[in-house]
């Protein structure tokens, strides 16, 4: 019997030595899993529109309700004060001007369909690390960092080339001349290229005119019927480009298909926020990026009727409202599916509100931004600093409060170790991992210097010096001018040179 035991024993040997492992095997699957990703990012919204950042007449309890489960960060801060730079930093983790999407020029954004230019195809984006990693990973909503390279068909920029399996939205941005009635952001621009030129041609045909019938200058007709044509010309190309900008700039886009051409702004919010549920349903049970983009509260503004005129800021409120109904609704489905405290969400904005924006009939359209000076296109504070919520449910502190400097390239590294992904090695990464300040493991931010550029010119240096006396992390630091004490005559040299030669000025932008 003895023996029949202890060759039982030997014959066992091999899986008693396996029976670790298979337990471990089973700890690790009872252990939290890589979390999915919901990124939700406004478009032209102002820290002082939503209701956990002080305002106290729009309605966003859906945007606070992340507030109070979560992190809210009140030094919340945008690469650029712009949509297009703006963007590509939060996909990257880069300031723009790393990747060549900060313009040298006026015009800071894309605003043709046709332009050639975008996020270049060797950034690495946030999504194209986690869909190598297993993840499925969406976008749906505004892209507005490029499309084409050379053909019509290469979708070189294209959200897909960026690690997005799935894509529903717009490749460039909701303007006015995409709405019927709203508007045009060309109106500068078609005064300079077409108004002022024919105001000019009409001088000069009544001067000539004047020099002939005087019998001063023997003038042809040939030149009074050129000029006209000229004129004739430049009215046609006007009428031209007001009449197609729509129909080949304001499309949505399934994949690389064309969806709709123009989009309709019926229930279009609805339409997206359906979309983002839907994708939500069908990876339920795999890791999963969702970055719902919103179109509003861009101009042109709009809402659907359930919320047209309910508000009290007109129609920017109703389209702030329903932007949180939408919020709202991606919460409610996570909760469905018993996902809520598996997912990392964050809200925030691409940069502050508009201040300048008004209608056809010269009502104001823009958000605001609280106590801060300045807005859209501006370095001033209101335009750098925007909402930041982020919340993780038994993993992050509920109505935790933190002032230290965060940039919106923060997301980057972070959503990277999150799930797992080594960051490129070959590139400078300018965020910084959360994680630490939002469980509280530190006290101090990891930016001592955040560097705000207007376009591709440096314009904003703020200094949150490492070695300063610990606070608590709801103290607000402001920018600082000069440090009263250097580490290093080359740093007090570098700041004093910064001090003298740089400035906030406005980008004037369409």
């Amino acid at each position: 019997m003895l023996l029949a035991v202890m060759a039982f024993g030997r014959k066992m040997r091999p899986f008693l030595l396996l029976l670790p492992l298979l337990l471990l095997s089973r700890t690790r699957s009872h252990n939290p899993k890589r979390p999915n990703f919901v990124l939700l990012m406004a478009d032209d919204l102002g820290i002082g529109d939503p209701g956990c950042y002080g305002n106290k007449t729009l309605r966003t309890p859906h945007i606070d309700r992340l507030a109070a489960d979560g992190v809210k960060l009140t030094q919340h801060l945008v690469a650029s004060p712009l949509c297009t730079p703006s963007r590509a930093a939060f996909m990257t983790g880069r300031y723009p001007v790393r990747s060549g999407m900060a313009s040298r020029s006026r015009v800071g954004v894309f605003l043709f369909s046709a332009s050639s230019g975008g996020l270049p195809p060797s950034e690495v984006t946030f999504a194209k690390l986690l869909r190598d990693q297993g993840y499925a990973t969406a976008l749906i909503g505004k892209w507005h960092l490029g499309t084409h390279c050379r053909h019509n068909d290469d979708f070189c920029h294209h959200p897909s080339r960026h690690g997005f399996e799935h894509f529903y939205g717009i490749p460039v941005t909701n303007m006015r001349d995409c709405k019927p009635g709203a508007g045009s952001v060309f109106t500068g621009g078609i005064q300079l290229l077409v108004y002022l030129p024919l105001k000019l041609l009409g001088v000069l045909l009544l001067l000539l005119a004047a020099l002939r019938h005087l019998g001063l200058a023997a003038v042809p007709t040939g030149v009074f019927a050129a000029l006209l044509l000229l004129a004739a010309g430049l009215l046609a190309l006007q009428f031209c480009f007001l009449r197609y900008y729509r129909p080949l700039n304001c499309f949505l886009m399934r994949g690389t298909e064309l969806s709709q051409q123009p989009f309709s702004y019926l229930n279009l919010t609805q339409r997206l926020t359906r979309e983002a549920t839907n994708f939500l349903h069908r990876n339920a049970q795999s890791p999963f990026l969702l970055v719902l983009s919103y179109l509003q509260v861009h101009t042109a503004l709009y809402a659907s009727a359930e919320f047209s005129g309910k508000s009290q800021h007109g129609e920017y409120g109703d389209a702030v409202e329903e932007m949180d109904w939408s919020v709202g609704q991606v919460l409610r489905t996570l909760d469905e599916l018993g996902l809520a405290s598996s997912t990392f969400v964050y809200f925030s904005s691409d940069h502050g509100a508009h201040l300048e924006e008004r209608s056809p009939e010269n009502k104001p359209q823009g958000g605001s931004n609280g106590v801060y000076k300045g807005g859209k296109g501006m370095n001033w504070e209101g335009g750098i600093r925007v909402p930041g919520l982020v919340r993780w449910l038994g993993v992050i502190p509920a109505g935790a409060e933190l002032g230290e400097p965060t940039s919106n390239m923060d997301l980057f590294p972070t959503v990277a170790k999150l799930a797992g992904a080594l960051l490129p090695q070959d590139r400078v990464i300018d965020g910084r991992d959360l994680m630490p300040l939002l469980q509280g493991q530190t006290q101090c931010s990891d930016h001592e210097f955040l560097f705000h550029y207007c376009n591709s010119y440096l314009n904003a240096v703020r200094w949150h010096p490492q070695n300063r006396t610990q606070g608590n992390t709801h103290r607000r630091e402001e920018p600082s001018t000069l440090p009263q004490t250097q580490k290093t005559l080359e740093e007090f040299f570098f700041l004093k040179f910064l001090k003298i030669f740089t400035f906030p000025f406005v980008a004037l932008v369409f």
